[in-house]
């Protein structure tokens, strides 16, 4: 649910784009430290992929690369995150950035099997006019792979104020929302998240367990926290994985999933974070199959495609 494109280069893939990059420079330019100093430390490292995310072949590649990791992961259904404006310095429209990315994920769909979404996201720097083309880019891929829109980067270090436009547009037009809140700063963020951006889902929410009255409205809303472990700790909003509080806000209620944010940044992927849980807060089979299936239902997909993965989610952990 909550993944980004280019956070998630394998090696592999940089070798295949620029084969100057050897497995060392690799661990230490795409791959974060187990610890950032925090967010903007953590966000710094995303240059290196955006980097080679410059030409139509090179989205490409990138996209197909993650569609192998995925399979590789067992995975079945993702929404891919990323921000087409990051892509223009080599001349490309931000349009084609989004048709590239849009078939390369229908051509990693057909040759996986692994079903996928693609949500646009504005950054919290970005000015109005950024924001705005972003928006009007889901509505204009509205039926296609793009299902949805969100604002991502450093929450502490930018206001709302200029977003606010874009989801208004986004709500006008009712396309599905979600919003990096709740990460870099505290409750407050996630409640101003939810005034102003009206989102159905917030990434990371994991610090509204600072607000007791937050987590009953999230609950009593349906709002969906995707919670990435590994990369809080990585960021400094917890300090070591048995003190994050995904736990408790999976107890409390409040719908929730678990996912990965950064691939390459965090070392990490879905097996692992699903192993975190398990071994740190002793996490049972029932226990992932409420949060895969809350997923499900918070997902930017059609009733249709809902059904379908939860057959195969019940029909998969019936059979273990």
């Amino acid at each position: 649910m909550h993944l980004h494109l280019d956070c998630s280069l394998s090696f592999a893939v940089v070798q295949q784009i620029n084969p100057l990059v050897d497995y060392e420079t690799y661990q230490r330019s795409f791959v974060g430290p187990v610890k950032c100093t925090g967010l903007a430390d953590f966000l710094a490292r995303t240059t290196h992929g955006i980097g080679l995310m410059q030409t139509k072949a090179e989205l490409r590649l990138v996209t197909l690369d993650l569609f192998q990791q995925l399979k590789a992961d067992n995975v079945i259904y993702a929404e891919i995150r990323f921000a087409p404006l990051l892509h223009l310095q080599k001349g490309l429209t931000s349009e084609t950035v989004v048709q590239t990315v849009n078939e390369a994920t229908s051509e990693g769909m057909a040759t996986t099997g692994v079903e996928a979404g693609i949500i646009l996201c504005t950054l919290r720097h970005f000015e109005e006019a950024q924001s705005m083309e972003t928006v009007r880019l889901v509505e204009q891929f509205r039926g296609t792979n793009v299902v949805g829109f969100d604002i991502a980067s450093d929450e502490a270090g930018f206001p709302v104020d200029q977003h606010v436009k874009a989801f208004d547009f986004a709500k006008e037009h009712a396309l599905n929302i979600t919003a990096h809140a709740g990460e870099a700063r505290g409750a407050e963020s996630v409640w101003e998240t939810l005034r102003r951006f009206h989102p159905t889902r917030i990434g990371h929410g994991v610090r509204s367990m600072e607000d007791p009255r937050l987590m009953e409205y999230l609950k009593k809303a349906g709002i969906h926290l995707e919670v990435c472990p590994t990369s809080n700790v990585q960021t400094n909003v917890v300090d070591r994985i048995e003190n994050h509080p995904a736990d408790k806000i999976y107890r409390s209620g409040v719908s929730m999933s678990i996912s990965t944010d950064a691939r390459t940044i965090s070392n990490t992927c879905l097996a692992h974070e699903y192993h975190a849980m398990q071994e740190m807060f002793g996490w049972e089979k029932a226990d992932f199959f409420k949060c895969n299936l809350e997923a499900v239902e918070h997902a930017f997909i059609s009733e249709q495609k809902k059904a379908t993965l939860r057959e195969t989610i019940m029909a998969a952990y019936q059979s273990k």
